[in-house]
Order: structure tokens, then C-alpha cells, then sequence
């Protein structure tokens, strides 16, 4: 029997699955570590069936893909993409990054693998933002081609942090003491949680004990703290008014989408809060954006989805 594969590639773990019918199936994880190379866990992987005869595969790595070579980027793994498939005996081979398969998920979404924020409906067949906080910012755009759905490669996560109200200036202000500049990464990431967090306390002239994100959002979704309520809503903010400039970038109107690990742990709290005013705030093009859907991805296997969408697009063997 004949299988094609697909992986989500990590710098702490790799996870494996099959495509069957067009739905993912035997999905598993591996430590990277636990292995010298990724051609031997995806052997281990096919050597847990032994009846299958693996053809084709699609690898979503979290690294850039410029050329034949690929270095991950946050463990030892180094590999040729030709010899890889050599090796593992493949008729077909693609390799994307990890937000271009986060990208592609969102092609094939149903509305149960989404949130929806606010109003807006989506347009067929029209441009795609997709953002992703997470340990850093990925962003892409989706465009449609006569082969299919094109991933526009950038790095979106980098551009200057557009500040709106008074506590974006603040923030702005510690960034830059910090930093010498102001990303859109170092607000909109892990990090960029306590970035907010110790700015606001800054701002306010209040103290700010704590160091970790999960310990910031925990407090603010429990509201035990006031300071890290107003962290996580100033967080919301920040991801509205960003995904409003993506919306205005290419003219989104199939929708703009929050990936990344993120935002789909306080889902509610971003759909109670002033993400959509800030997304709709855009001054004379209000009226531009405010047909523009958002939505959170809440779908836990959306990396193993994309690769598998962009496999299915691109795969001709």
C-alpha cells in the first residue's frame, strides 16, 4: 500500500502523520534531539509500517527555506532536500517553512477549526493575511495564481511597532530604551507579553514582580491581577491594530487569521476586547476593513494541515 506523509518540523520536537482520504491519520512525536538526523526519525516513523510504501512527503520546518540546504534553526539538524528524498526513496519531496504550512492551513479551515472575531465575510478566491504570535511573530499573505494559492515570503514579524494610543507610546519608549528599536516581534510574542507587562508597570509607576508570560496571562485570566488584565488587554489591542495593517497591505478580503500558540489560549478574552476596534480603526478606510473577517485558529494540528494542503496543491507524482 502507498502513503504519502507529512511533518511539522520544530526545534524541540518533529510530529509525523499520513494522509488518508485527504485526512491526516497515525499522527506521532518524536524528541529532535533523541536523533542525528530527520531522515532517521522519519525512518523510525516508517518503520512503524511496515505495510506502507511511503512516495511522497511535505516538511513544514521551523527555518527559513531559501535553497536546497536547510539548518534548523534551534537544533543540529542540517539537511539537502534532493538528498533527503534520495535517501528516503520519494518520488516527491516539498519543504516549506513552518508559517508557510500555518498559511496553507487556513485555505482549507472548516468553522470548527476557527473563531471568528467580530463581523466581516470572507471572499472567495481573494488575498489572505496570516499572523502568528508565538516565541517570535510569523507573518505571511496568501495570493491566488492559476496554480493554486501562492504563500508571499517576507518578515513581516520585524517592521516598526506602529503605536496608537498612549500606552503603545510608553511601550514604544521602552522598546527603544531597551533595544535602540521597536519591533512588532517584541510586542507581539511571548516575550513581547512581558515587554508590555513591565512597560505598563513603567508607565504607572507600579512594580512588576513577575517574568513570565504564562504567569501574566494566568494572572489576567483569573483576574488576580489588574496589572496583567491591562497587559493582556493592551496584547489585544496590539493584535488588532496590527492585523488591520495587514488587512490594508494587500487588500485581504479573504479574511486575516491569528496562528502561533498564542492566541488561541484566551480566545474569549481577545474576542471581548477592543481587538476588533482596533482592527476597524484605521481612519478614512474604516469602512475598507470592516468587511475584513478575523478569526483565531484554534485548530491544535493546523502545521500538519498546511503541509498536507500544500502537498496536495503542489504534489503532481
Amino acid at each position: 500500500m502507498s502513503a504519502q506523509f507529512v511533518a511539522d518540523v520544530g526545534g524541540t520536537n518533529i510530529r509525523l502523520a499520513q494522509i488518508d482520504n485527504g485526512q491526516l491519520c497515525h499522527i506521532k512525536k518524536y524528541l529532535c534531539a533523541d536523533y542525528q538526523t530527520i531522515a532517521e526519525v522519519i525512518k523510525v516513523y516508517f518503520a512503524e509500517f511496515p505495510e506502507v510504501k511511503f512516495t511522497a512527503g511535505c516538511l513544514g520546518v521551523a527555518c527559513p527555506v531559501t535553497s536546497d540546504a536547510i539548518t534548523m534553526t534551534n537544533n543540529s539538524w542540517k539537511f539537502s532536500i534532493v538528498e533527503l528524498q534520495a535517501d528516503l526513496e520519494l518520488t516527491w519531496l516539498g519543504v516549506i517553512n513552518d508559517f508557510t504550512a500555518v498559511a496553507y492551513a487556513v485555505t482549507v479551515l472548516d468553522n470548527n477549526q476557527k473563531v471568528q472575531i467580530g463581523p466581516g465575510k470572507a471572499v472567495d478566491g481573494e488575498n489572505i493575511a496570516v499572523f502568528g504570535p508565538g516565541t517570535g511573530l510569523g507573518v505571511k499573505h496568501l495570493t491566488p495564481s492559476t496554480n493554486g494559492w501562492l504563500a508571499l515570503d517576507g518578515e513581516g514579524g520585524h517592521v516598526d511597532f506602529a503605536a496608537v494610543d498612549d500606552i503603545d507610546v510608553a511601550i514604544l519608549k521602552f522598546l527603544t530604551n531597551k533595544f535602540g528599536h521597536a519591533s512588532a516581534e517584541e510586542v507581539m510574542s511571548g516575550r513581547g507579553i512581558v515587554h508590555i507587562y513591565q512597560a505598563i508597570a513603567e508607565y504607572k509607576g507600579v512594580t512588576a514582580p513577575l517574568d513570565e508570560a504564562a504567569d501574566i496571562t494566568e494572572s489576567a485570566l483569573n483576574s488576580s491581577c489588574d496589572l496583567c488584565v491591562a497587559t493582556l488587554a493592551q496584547f489585544s489591542r496590539v493584535l488588532g491594530s496590527f492585523a488591520g495593517n495587514l488587512a490594508l497591505n494587500l487588500g485581504t478580503r479573504g479574511g486575516v487569521y491569528i496562528g502561533g500558540g498564542i492566541a488561541p489560549r484566551f480566545t474569549d478574552f481577545i474576542s471581548e476586547s477592543d481587538f476588533r476596534a482596533r482592527f476597524e480603526a484605521k481612519g478614512r478606510f474604516k469602512d475598507y476593513v470592516a468587511d475584513i473577517p478575523t478569526y483565531i485558529i484554534t485548530e491544535p494540528d493546523h502545521g500538519l494541515i498546511g503541509a498536507m494542503a500544500y502537498l496536495n496543491q503542489n504534489c503532481k507524482g
